[in-house]
């Protein structure tokens, strides 16, 4: 029996209990509004917990990369969404091969902003014999990719003509509502309303209207027509969830494990984690640090080098000795599993479960 004092460190730690109720919450929440929940594994990177979330009702996943897409056939999901731009013929060709691999049991669908992707798609799936979903990605305010809701009708027309491709319908990410603003919810509603109905109205229909995010999350039945979402830190949660009002600090499941391993400045400690540990994302709110201490949530930790944390002892509520070990909840969560070849999953203080980070560094 391993105890969670014993890990050597620096560790990323999963409360179980926390992640499996932060799993049922979410699902639940899209059960009882009918909405498809469709995760991005983004945060996670685990076959295991991918598995997790299709037994309790996930519709399918969501990747942004073919090397995710790859690793999470492990999962066996029945649809694989990869909502990022597939762009390069290496990796347009893998892709069909997961599209083969899946064959009857499952479907690959794929995000798409321009004609150029959508026919190296295209050729590629005639090429490998197999049929690739497609959705078009719609830009709703984030400013980052999708094309202008006014395009998305006459894009879908011109992709909807190319071999090897089904249209399904559309996405969108609402990244740029980081808080709970019932405004800015109204105003997203109000534009994916007009554009299904534009899409009705041009006699194409949208089997999928594919959105969502963690902050927004628990207001997506306010959004109209939005049949799924593609949440994807709901799983642990972090600081920023915390500071966007979508969660409370008791719904983050994830920390690192860290060791002080100096004190020889004053008012200064060094902690055995820098920024090839920890996220260098700062908190959405604008507040300072990389993460809250738990055991002494006034320390400040204002600074990373590669292996090197420096936290700020001023305003600390208690002082620690060398080799004392602390509890971080980072800003960003999904970058921090990024960094770790392995998690722990813990309940009750006791290691339960330990599982490689499956889908690390996947980024082609």
């Amino acid at each position: 029996m391993t105890r969670i004092e014993d890990l050597d460190t620096p560790a990323l730690v999963v409360d179980l209990d926390i992640m499996e109720a932060n799993l049922r919450r979410v699902q639940d929440y899209c059960s009882a509004h009918g909405i498809g929940l469709r995760p991005h594994t983004k945060t996670h990177k685990s076959i295991g917990i991918a598995r997790r979330q299709l037994a309790l009702g996930a519709v399918g996943l969501t990747v942004a990369k073919t090397g995710e897409a790859e690793v999470m056939l492990g999962a066996e999901p029945r649809d694989l969404l990869v909502a990022y731009p597939v762009i390069g013929d290496a990796k347009v060709r893998r892709l069909a091969s997961v599209a083969a691999v899946l064959g009857s049991k499952g479907k690959v669908t794929v995000s798409v902003d321009s004609l150029e992707c959508a026919r190296r798609l295209s050729d590629a799936a005639v090429s490998a014999k197999v049929q690739l979903g497609i959705l078009i990605e719609v830009d709703v305010g984030l400013n980052r990719v999708g094309v202008s809701p006014s395009e998305a009708v006459v894009f879908s027309q011109a992709v909807k003509a190319l071999p090897g491709l089904e249209w399904r319908g559309f996405a969108f990410y609402p990244g740029h509502i980081k808080s709970q603003d019932p405004e800015k919810i109204a105003a997203l509603s109000r534009t994916v309303g007009d554009l299904r109905n534009d899409f009705i109205a041009a006699g194409m229909p949208p089997e999928i209207i594919s959105g969502g995010s963690t902050p927004a999350l628990f207001h997506s039945h306010e959004v109209e027509g939005v049949t799924e979402i593609r949440p994807g830190t709901y799983v642990f949660n972090d600081l920023n969830t915390v500071a966007g009002g979508a969660c409370t600090l008791d719904d983050c499941a994830a920390y690192v494990l860290a060791t002080v391993v100096s004190t020889s400045r004053p008012n200064q400690m060094i902690i055995d984690g820098g920024s090839k540990t920890f996220s260098s994302d700062k908190l959405s709110s604008g507040g300072p640090g990389h993460g809250r201490i738990m055991e002494g949530p006034g320390a400040l930790f204002h600074k990373m080098n590669e292996e090197h944390g420096f936290v700020d002892m001023t305003n600390a509520e208690r002082t620690f000795q060398i080799g004392d070990k602390v509890r971080v909840i980072p800003n960003h969560i999904c970058v921090v599993v990024n960094l770790h070849e392995y998690v722990y999953g813990a309940r009750n203080g006791v290691v339960e479960e330990v599982w490689r980070v499956d889908a690390r560094g996947k980024l082609q």
